[in-house]
C-alpha cells in the first residue's frame, strides 16, 4: 500500500515517463467532498492483453525494470480506489497512449493522505528523459475555487534546464509559493 495518494501518483507519472510519452498531463482537483486526479500520455500505450495483466500486482512486462516480478502501481490504485468507495478508470491504445483516473470520496477514512504535493511535482518535473508535463492543481473549498498550472517546458526555459540542483531548488520554492497562495486565498475565503 502506498503511504499517499502522492505516491499514486508518482508511480503512475513515471510510468507515463517510461512508456515514451512526448506529453504528460497530471491533474489534481480537491473539493470538501472528493479528491480526483488524472495522468494522461500519449506514449505507446497498452492493448486490451496487456491493460488486463497490468493490473495484476503479480506481472511485469520485464522490459522497463529486468528481474522484476511485480508491477504495483497500478494494482495499488485499484485497491486504495476499492477500499475508500472510490473510483479509477484506465483507457489505453497502442499508439495512442493512456489515461487513468481516479476519484476519492474525501471524507473517507480509509482514503490515504493527500502526501506532499510539492514535492510530487518536483520530482514529476525532473524525472530523467526528454518529456513534455502540464500540471493542473485546483482546490474548491468554502465556496472558492482557485488554481495554478505548471508547464515543464517553461520552468525548464526560464531556470536553464531541470538537471542543476540550484534550479531544483528555485523551482521548489516557486511550487511552494503556489501551494501557499492556494492555502491563502482559501484562509482569506473563510473569513
Amino acid at each position: 500500500m502506498h503511504a499517499s495518494l502522492a505516491d499514486i501518483l508518482a508511480d503512475l507519472a513515471q510510468n507515463s515517463v517510461e512508456a515514451g510519452a512526448r506529453r504528460i498531463s497530471i491533474s489534481f482537483s480537491e473539493k470538501p467532498d472528493e479528491i480526483r486526479f488524472a495522468v494522461e500520455d500519449d506514449g505507446k500505450g497498452m492493448d486490451d492483453d496487456t491493460l488486463a495483466k497490468a493490473l495484476d500486482p503479480f506481472w511485469s512486462d520485464g522490459v522497463k525494470h529486468p528481474g522484476r516480478r511485480v508491477g504495483l502501481g497500478i494494482p495499488f490504485l485499484r485497491q486504495t480506489a476499492d477500499q475508500c468507495g472510490g473510483k479509477a478508470s484506465i483507457v489505453s491504445k497502442p499508439g495512442e497512449g493512456t489515461r487513468i483516473e481516479a476519484v476519492f470520496p474525501a471524507d473517507n477514512v480509509d482514503l490515504p493522505p493527500v502526501g506532499n504535493l510539492v514535492l510530487l511535482w518536483l520530482q514529476c518535473l525532473s524525472f530523467e528523459g526528454s518529456y513534455g508535463m502540464d500540471i493542473h492543481r485546483r482546490r474548491e473549498l468554502v465556496g472558492r475555487e482557485d488554481a495554478y498550472r505548471i508547464d515543464r517546458d517553461e520552468m525548464s526555459d526560464a531556470l536553464g534546464g531541470l538537471e542543476d540542483i540550484g534550479a531544483l531548488g528555485l523551482l521548489k520554492e516557486y511550487i511552494v509559493s503556489l501551494e501557499e497562495s492556494l492555502n491563502e486565498e482559501q484562509r482569506e475565503g473563510e473569513k
